[in-house]
């Protein structure tokens, strides 16, 4: 057959982040990845969009015939109020870090960070169910994880903020989810319950600054492990500290990353990808 009998290859299908700043992302690399490894014929591309550009560009880039959108600093509650309907998880989260064009043209709204957390600790083996949890900031990223991590009935969970009435507001708003059987409290810094925490998950932005919160160090023990949400090159500045006060492991969020984009690669294509690979390659 020749090259002008040979039926064309059809378009690929168009995803990709959104962000401000965006360069950073390593979700391009790692969609990439799942694609090549399931046979998806699909592009992913990062889009760098200042807030108040936000609505407008999404509204182009999905009337263009693009398929789906992960959303980062600083879209998420925007993606939430920009989406058509919102999941449940998307609902109680506030917030939204995945966006679908369905076959009726509804926009909708998703967020994978709960499941993409709750993947990499049963990765990590560490079961939720009966443990202590105490969850470091009140803001959205916590307000994503606290639903699914709260189906998983920890036997308690405290949430720590520098505004005490922030935690406050959050345990209220979750308190449903949290049903009987979990003791669900908030609090300052200052109020952390005494003594070692099963998980420790540090859900504020102090890395940026190379800082870490005013946790007292007998949150953590032998066989404590503090969890950052943030993710770097090499330790974090929360996970160094961890270890330094005696956290028996500690890990960061590069594995809860990939496993919410799994999840949104799944909600997008119908496919759940491996994700062993993708995660020696970044760690490599």
């Amino acid at each position: 057959m020749s090259a002008t009998d040979s039926p064309s290859m059809p378009s690929p299908d168009r995803y990709g982040v959104v962000g401000h700043p965006i360069a950073h992302s390593k979700s391009p690399f790692i969609h990439a990845q799942f694609a090549a490894a399931t046979g998806q014929n699909m592009i992913y591309e990062r889009y760098d969009v200042k807030p108040e550009e936000f609505a407008q560009q999404l509204r182009e880039f999905f009337e263009r015939g693009g398929c789906g959108l992960n959303v980062t600093l600083p879209h998420k509650e925007a993606a939430a109020r920009f989406a058509d309907r919102l999941t449940t998880r998307a609902r109680l989260a506030g917030a939204v870090n995945t966006l679908r064009r369905c076959s009726d043209g509804i926009i909708e709204g998703d967020n994978t960070d709960g499941a993409g957390l709750l993947a990499d600790l049963q990765r990590l083996e560490t079961p939720l169910a009966g443990a202590s949890v105490l969850i470091l900031g009140a803001g959205g990223a916590t307000r994503g994880i606290l639903a699914p991590l709260l189906a998983q009935r920890p036997a308690s969970v405290f949430i720590a903020n520098r505004s005490a009435e922030r935690a406050q507001q959050l345990a209220h708003d979750f308190a449903a989810e949290a049903g009987d059987g979990c003791m669900l409290r908030a609090g300052s810094f200052e109020q952390i319950p005494a003594g070692p925490t099963d998980l420790v998950l540090h859900a504020t932005s102090l890395g940026l600054e190379g800082k870490v919160p005013p946790v007292p160090a007998t949150v953590f023990g032998p066989a404590t492990l503090a969890y950052d949400l943030g993710y770097g090159i090499t330790d974090t500045p929360f996970t160094r500290w961890a270890r330094e006060q005696g956290s028996g492991r500690v890990a960061q969020g590069l594995g809860m990353l990939i496993e919410q984009a799994a999840e949104a690669f799944w909600i997008w294509r119908g496919v759940r990808p491996d994700t062993t690979s993708v995660r020696h390659e970044l760690q490599a």
